[in-house]
């Protein structure tokens, strides 16, 4: 039995995408971030949004729940199920996959798009001369190579036995990934989708197939009225540009 269902989560607004958003605007070279990529926690609003997340989980129990729910092991992600699923009073734990962490940056991280160019214009000009999607910083990862881990992770779900909507929460760059692989996107494709298309903090993006199918059908992107519904804000923080922490 497969999988039918996916639910892409991001996670909630952490403090590095307030310290990036403002070192970007700023021209600074750093982010003066205070915690490695892995332990950056949520912001006061990532709070706010993760149970407003959980307010959504709880608004659907009568219908399907998650029969699986996964989680990237960098805190942010962790706190944002941890928190929407306390609020929304299902009995459901998660579990933890390195698979689905965030794109590693190497050297460039920590940096804003002025830093690379100031402090490593070498690296910035073959980036610009590779593109996005193949471009692999020293010491960092390529799209291509979050591909291979997602490619990976979809293939243990598809052995496995969950047949209900699995859950996952983790990055903008790895949700974009997840789309690239379960649509079936070109490297064209999924940069000119990533190019207009943003995914917000802790929004719902939803996948469905038909049992036996390979591609996925995307029903939802970026969903974010359960941000309206209560209030809670809605943060529109930039995607990957190979610079950021997320």
């Amino acid at each position: 039995m497969t999988a039918t269902e996916l639910w892409l989560v991001r996670h909630g607004e952490s403090t590095a995408n307030i310290q990036a958003t403002e070192s970007q605007r700023a021209l600074l070279e750093v982010i003066p971030v205070e915690h490695r990529d892995a332990d950056v926690p949520l912001s006061d609003t990532g709070v706010r949004q993760a149970e407003a997340l959980g307010s959504w989980l709880a608004a659907n129990a009568g219908g399907p729940v998650p029969t699986a729910i996964w989680s990237s092991p960098y805190l942010r992600a962790q706190q944002t199920l941890a928190v929407a699923l306390g609020v929304s009073g299902l009995e459901r734990s998660f579990l933890v996959d390195e698979r689905l962490r965030d794109r590693e940056l190497g050297i460039l991280d920590t940096l804003t798009s002025h830093g690379v160019d100031q402090r490593y214009p070498e690296e910035a000009a073959r980036r610009r001369w590779l593109g996005k999607f193949y471009y692999r910083p020293p010491g960092g990862e390529a799209w291509t190579d979050v591909a291979l881990r997602v490619r990976s992770f979809l293939r243990d779900v598809d052995e496995g036995e969950a047949s209900g909507p699995i859950l996952v929460a983790a990055h903008d760059a790895v949700v974009l990934v997840f789309l690239y692989l379960c649509l079936g996107w070109s490297e064209q494709e999924l940069l000119a989708f990533a190019s207009n298309n943003t995914v917000l903090n802790a929004s719902i993006t939803r996948l469905t197939r038909q049992p036996g199918e390979r591609f996925w059908t995307l029903e939802t992107f970026s969903h974010d009225n359960h941000l309206e519904a209560v209030g809670a804000p809605v943060t529109e923080h930039a995607g990957d540009t190979d610079v950021q922490p997320r």
